[in-house]
């Protein structure tokens, strides 16, 4: 028989899954990273944000599928994350409002500012839509200034269930490291992403070059800052929930939940040389352009344990650093038992959707963008 419990752990794995597509598609962002500094011509810039431009649109509905979803099962995550910390979100949402205004008018008539000013909008949106999102995701780890009193749903003249306890409404997280190390990790892998998918969608030699030159320098300082993250994982206290619901700092408590989860660690090995892989092969071998379809389905699978790291084992996701027992943990943030129930029945149709977007994808990319048909195509 499926359990309340066991529907708020299928639907964390769900939120694992789409955080985790949602980084690997951030590869739209990291490509447009590159477009100047990759691109040195304007046949080369105007190649990178024709195949970027195919596929924006996908990181967008991701991100908001993943908004959506946390809304739908945990609730009180939403009100509280997006509803306290809301000047980061704000940032992010303002940073995609860039790229699509971008995409759409700087080959338009009229456009008075210049293809390269709205190219420069892009480049912002591709550092500062990873890096404020993986700023956001550390403070699953490090916690962030919160309060929760489920009995004001109560009170009608403020029935406010979070409070948020400063000013700053989630830009504080840039005073701890490591959120800022972890946004800057997440940055540097999308460049990695962008790079090796322009590498796979783009015909050009010259630009395929330098685009390898950009790779070896992003993803070089993606390892360090891995390397950076995995040690403070593996030394930093966690956020422990008892049987009680009560939650204590844990000395290493998230290498204990990878010790004891060893289908997780098994599931970040296997990610991590996968990522590794792609990039190697793409560096190691000039002919070699698929990439971006080892590194991509790696990242995926590293960024879900992650999320799994986070939540699972008995730890709150969404630890308050002014109050410990305000955390948020699956059992005291999810949607009812009949909500999850109920959507976990509309969840069966994702494999399906997913099939169909791999499908089109394949089509549209089956044939590389090259410069030829860039002349006789519409332009972004």
């Amino acid at each position: 028989m499926i359990t309340y419990e066991f529907l708020q752990h299928y639907w964390w794995f769900l939120i694992a899954l789409l955080g985790g597509l949602l980084v690997f598609l951030s590869f739209v962002q990291g490509g447009n990273v590159l477009i100047f500094l990759a691109g040195k011509s304007e046949d080369e810039r105007q190649l990178i944000v024709n195949s970027t431009g195919r596929k924006w649109e996908l990181t967008f509905t991701t991100l908001v599928t993943f908004g959506g979803a946390f809304f739908a099962s945990f609730p009180l995550f939403y009100s509280t994350s997006f509803g306290g910390a809301y000047w980061v979100w704000i940032l992010i949402l303002i940073t995609f409002v860039f790229q699509a205004v971008s995409y759409e008018f700087q080959s338009k008539a009229g456009n008075l500012l210049g293809k390269n000013t709205f190219r420069i909008f892009l480049t912002l949106n591709g550092c500062l839509a990873p890096l404020l999102i993986g700023t956001a995701v550390g403070t699953f780890f490090t916690g962030s200034d919160f309060t929760v009193n489920k009995s004001a749903v109560g009170d009608i003249a403020s029935p406010v269930i979070s409070r948020w306890g400063n000013e700053w409404h989630g830009l504080e997280a840039v005073a701890n490291p490591f959120n800022v190390e972890f946004g800057l990790m997440v940055m540097s892998l999308a460049i990695s992403l962008g790079a090796l998918y322009l590498i796979n969608n783009i015909d050009n030699q010259k630009l395929a070059s330098q685009l390898r030159r950009s790779l070896s320098y992003s993803f070089g300082a993606f390892l360090v800052l891995f390397l950076v993250i995995c040690y403070h994982l593996i030394t930093m206290d966690g956020f422990a929930v008892n049987t009680s619901g009560v939650v204590t700092i844990e000395q290493g408590k998230y290498f204990t939940n990878l010790l004891e989860m060893p289908l997780v660690f098994a599931l970040l090995l296997v990610g991590a040389v996968l990522l590794v892989s792609g990039v190697a092969m793409t560096l190691l071998r000039k002919e070699f352009k698929r990439g971006i379809w080892f590194a991509g389905p790696g990242t995926t699978l590293a960024v879900m344990a992650l999320f799994m790291i986070v939540g699972y084992n008995n730890t709150a996701y969404y630890p308050s650093t002014a109050d410990l027992s305000s955390s948020l943990t699956l059992a005291n943030s999810s949607s009812s038992e009949f909500t999850l129930r109920t959507m976990a029945v509309v969840s069966l149709i994702i494999p399906f959707v997913v099939a169909y977007i791999a499908y089109f994808w394949r089509q549209m990319d089956k044939k590389s963008l090259t410069t030829e048909e860039l002349n006789h195509s519409e332009k972004y």
